[in-house]
């Protein structure tokens, strides 16, 4: 899926729209895991990790502008 070096390369704007995805596909992915059955449950892992590494990103990022400021 999104490597870390591609999340990398994206715009702030871009990790954030990615990150909003991710929540949202996590959320329903617990829906339907509660509702009815998961047709990939490895989903939720996948969903869980793509949010970790963009927000690892985005704490880089905002730690090397106010080393820089």
């Amino acid at each position: 899926m999104n490597k870390a070096k591609e999340l990398r390369d994206m715009s702030d704007e871009q990790l954030e729209m990615t990150a909003k995805e991710a929540i949202d596909k996590l959320f329903r992915a617990r829906v339907q895991s509660q509702t009815e059955r998961l047709d990939a449950p490895s989903e939720l892992k996948k969903q869980r990790r793509l949010i970790a590494r963009v927000k690892t990103i985005q704490t880089e990022r905002q730690r090397k502008a106010a080393a820089t400021s």
